[in-house]
Parts: structure tokens; sequence; C-alpha cells
């Protein structure tokens, strides 16, 4: 503000208009820096869904649906009539020792089972469906039959594969497996007991693991295997890990569920 005098000796006060405050324009580096930030951050909410927020959703997708399934397939299941001539039925929960019935090949993406593995948790439950391709049958949360190998509990390898990322991850804690762990595929009519024995780490074009007798091309079937394959290590696609078991039993339905159920004491 200032001051002036006019002839009268009468002070009079004037007004400057204050000048606008001045801002910097955002320079090139600094418009490039804002976007490589925000590129960053999309970047590690993409990575948390893809490992981590997405797997838990899907893996709760997966819980219901296999679930649902398996309530739906004892509404259905009707026992059949008891033979008078045969001997008596082992009691409930125990493994009953007859020929695991002969199952059809599904079609490509049909769902005909479900996984158990009391290892990885009493609610770990994930569909089986045929086919292994990742539009149709892996990318849907569930584990995929490899078209050709056998099925559940036959002379043979029935084969499986699963993601270990993404998409609910069924075979997520592949490597975390044991010696005699039960792995349990659950049918309409039953379910079919393998027992864990081994891992195997291998690149993804050794395909004789999905051979009758796992990559003995020269031996004639005769054991009943099941094979596991995801990708190795988590997040990459370099090898394949495989989880090899052998067959332990088939307990039908009308035994009530298989003792091979329970969670692992170690």
């Amino acid at each position: 503000m200032e001051t002036e005098t006019d002839q009268s000796g009468t002070t009079r006060r004037g007004h400057r208009t204050p000048s606008r405050p001045r801002h910097p324009r955002p320079s090139v580096a600094g418009v490039l820096g804002e976007f490589l930030i925000t590129l960053g951050i999309v970047a590690l909410l993409y990575v948390a869904w893809q490992f981590w927020i997405g797997d838990m959703i899907y893996g709760a997708q997966a819980r219901n649906d296999g679930e649902a399934l398996s309530e739906r397939w004892v509404q259905q299941y009707v026992t059949p009539n008891a033979d008078p001539t045969t001997s008596p039925r082992p009691a409930a929960g125990t493994p009953a020792p007859v020929e695991p019935p002969l199952l059809e090949q599904p079609a490509d993406a049909e769902t005909f089972a479900n996984i158990r593995i009391p290892r990885f948790g009493a609610d770990y439950v994930f569909e089986v469906a045929g086919g292994t391709s990742r539009a149709r049958t892996l990318d849907t949360v569930r584990v995929g039959h490899y078209p050709g190998s056998e099925m559940p509990g036959q002379v043979g390898n029935f084969a499986l594969a699963g993601h270990r990322t993404t998409f609910g991850a069924p075979f997520n804690r592949l490597a975390e497996l044991q010696v005699g762990d039960a792995i349990v595929i659950e049918t309409p009519n039953g379910w079919y007991t393998y027992r864990f024995r081994n891992h195997q780490y291998v690149v993804p074009t050794q395909v004789d693991i999905l051979l009758d007798v796992p990559q003995k091309p020269d031996v004639p079937a005769g054991g009943r295997h099941l094979t596991m394959t995801s990708c190795s290590p988590i997040g990459s696609l370099a090898e394949r890990i495989v989880g090899y078991s052998i067959f332990e039993s088939y307990t039908p339905r009308s035994e009530g569920e298989p003792a091979s159920l329970s969670p692992p004491t170690s």
C-alpha cells in the first residue's frame, strides 16, 4: 500500500494490485516420474491379485463348488440292494477290499470327480474335469485329467494337472506332500485312495511321466499310479514338478467316508 499527499496537505492512500502467484510448469521428467509411480502401483496390485487375493477368492469358490458337488452325490446316491450270499461288510470308515468300478473317460471340460488332500487341510477340495485346456478346464478353477490317461483306480497311470499359482492354485503346495500322505479322489459312487511316494522335477517336454508306468516305456502296466503335475518354480514355466502316488483302496459310498480323509498326525 502506498500513501501520497495532495496540495491541501491531505494524505491519501492508494492500492497496488497484488501480483498473481506463479505456478511452475510441470516438467517432462516430473510427469514421467508420476506416470512410472502410478504404473508401479498398478503392477503391485496386479501381482497381489494374481498371487494372493485372486487365489483366495478362487479358492473359496472351488471349495463351495466341490462341497456342493459332493452333497449332490450324497443326495443322488442309491444304496445297492444287499446280497445275503456275500460276506459281511467292513465297519464304516474302513477301506473295502473290492475292485474299483471302471469309470468312463470324461468329455473335455466335463467334471467327474473331486480331489481331496488332507495334508492341505480338511476344507481342501477341487473339482476334477476332463482335459488340460487352460481356457476350458484349468482356468475355471478345476484340476484337469490328461486325455488318454487311465481313470481312478485302474491299472496304469491316472494323470492330473493343476495350477500352482492363479485360479485357486490347486497344486500350490504340491512340494509339501510327504511320503504316505493320502490323495483321495471322490466320485458319485465312492472314494479312491492313493498314497504319495515321491517328487520329481522335469522339463516341460518330458512327457514320459504320463506313461502307464511313468518314465518306463518298456515296462508293461501292472500297478495303479497317480501322477500330478504343475509348473515349477512357482511363477515360472521353466520346469514341471511331478508328484507320484500309488493306489491303496476303493471305498464304496455305502461304506461311508474312508479313514484316509482324516488329517495327518505329523
